[in-house]
């Protein structure tokens, strides 16, 4: 029993340490929170939680031997993830900076969040060290479970960026600024495409 709790433990710690620390998809989520408040920025937090699981899921399950069987995936997914990050850095550029105004209204989708985390080389390298440090043996048991663990922390550990993107927005609170703390999270995002590319 212990010794169970100990590896729930651990899995859960390593869940926290690779999702709550800043990234791409965390950089969006906080300027989702900005733009357009916690709750409709809840729709990215989830696709980005539900990709990211998935994807874990299914490297456990036995996904990562495609990469080694075809290693030139990983080098599409690296420029295809490039390409998408760039793509979400000149949308959050070019936001006007209106609280909760967007072509859509709504904020980034669901499958924004997912799509961002199945480019994202980081998400396919924490799935694969994850995986391989908590289900090596391949039991369908330890990789659902370790699953199941990291979708909420996950989850949480996302929230918290959107929450703390809606938090700033009432120290925003005109759009000028908002274009300029846009701008800022834009040249983050671009940052961290080209860092893919070193």
């Amino acid at each position: 029993m212990t010794a169970t709790l100990s590896l729930y433990l651990s899995m859960a710690s390593f869940a926290l340490a690779a999702s709550i620390t800043p990234g791409p998809v965390n950089i969006l989520v906080l300027s989702s929170g900005v733009q357009y408040g916690f709750r409709p920025s809840l729709r990215l937090v989830f696709g980005a939680t539900a990709g990211f699981c998935l994807l874990l899921l299914l490297i456990g399950l036995g996904l990562h031997q495609l990469l080694e069987t075809f290693p030139q995936l990983t080098t599409i997914i690296q420029w295809a993830g490039v390409a998408f990050l760039l793509f979400m850095a000149w949308k959050l550029f070019s936001s006007n900076g209106e609280l909760g105004k967007s072509d859509a209204g709504t904020g980034p989708s669901v499958m924004t969040g997912a799509v961002m985390q199945w480019l994202n080389p980081k998400a396919w390298l924490a799935s694969i060290a994850g995986m391989g440090a908590y289900a090596a043996s391949g039991a369908p048991t330890l990789i659902w479970e370790f699953t199941a663990i990291y979708f909420v922390i996950c989850f949480a550990s996302v929230a918290c960026w959107a929450y703390a993107g809606a938090f700033l927005s009432r120290f925003l609170g005109d759009p000028a600024r908002i274009r300029i703390f846009n701008r800022i999270m834009a040249a983050l995002l671009a940052a961290s495409a080209i860092y893919l590319t070193l």
